[in-house]
Parts: structure tokens; sequence; C-alpha cells
């Protein structure tokens, strides 16, 4: 039997304003409002569903990209002039890592959620 991830909630202090953001920055359509949630679609069907919560406790999502997806995203987030970081804990900031032969950032979401953007999976 295959186990996939179907959704999963991401709080927020404003579900739209929140899905509005990722979805601008990463290039995904925000979907209509459905119960108390605003999707998000990623395209593989994953869809992060943002419910407003009084209290936010920032999580981490990752995201994969192509090589040319990522030029595309990271550009977005320079224009912007957004900070971003090499590492999780935000230690380097203004910089690109390398690992695992491909290329990686973090940026923060409006609700302090830790995005993290990458070319090639970790080991």
């Amino acid at each position: 039997m295959a186990v996939d991830l179907n959704h999963t909630i991401v709080p927020s202090r404003n579900k739209r304003r929140s899905a509005e953001f990722l979805g601008g920055i990463l290039g995904l359509r925000v979907g209509k409002d459905w119960g108390p949630f605003t999707p998000l679609e990623t395209a593989n069907g994953v869809t992060l569903d943002y419910m407003e919560a009084e209290a936010v406790q920032p999580n981490h999502y990752c995201f994969i990209v192509s090589e040319q997806e990522f030029d595309e995203i990271f550009g977005r987030i320079t224009e912007q002039g957004l900070p971003y970081w090499a590492d999780p804990g935000h230690h380097t900031p203004g910089e690109v890592n390398h690992l695992y032969g491909g290329r990686g950032f973090y940026f923060d979401d409006p609700d302090g959620h830790n995005m993290e953007v990458i070319t090639a999976p970790y080991a």
C-alpha cells in the first residue's frame, strides 16, 4: 500500500494573506476558501490548508523545485527585498546553500513559518 501526504493544516493569523504570500513566492494559485480553509495546492497534489488561529506556533515546510523554478522563486524573494538564509537557524543571512549537489535557502512567511526551497533532496 502506498502512503501519500494529502494535506496539512497551516495555522495563520490571516489565512488569505499568508496563502497569497506563499503562493506569490512559489508561483502557485491560491484556491477558493473551503470551510475554514484557504488552500494552496502544490504540483504533487498536496494541499497546504491555511486556517486562522489566535496563536501560531511556527513550523517548517520544505519545497523541492527544479533549477529553473528555483531561479524564479529566488528572483521573487530578492525583488521583494525579503530576508533569506542558507540555514534553518537563520545564522547565515543573504546566502544560498549548496547541499547535496543542489541549491537551497530559507525564508519566513508572515506568521514566522520557516519555509525552505531546495533543488536536490537530502540524503
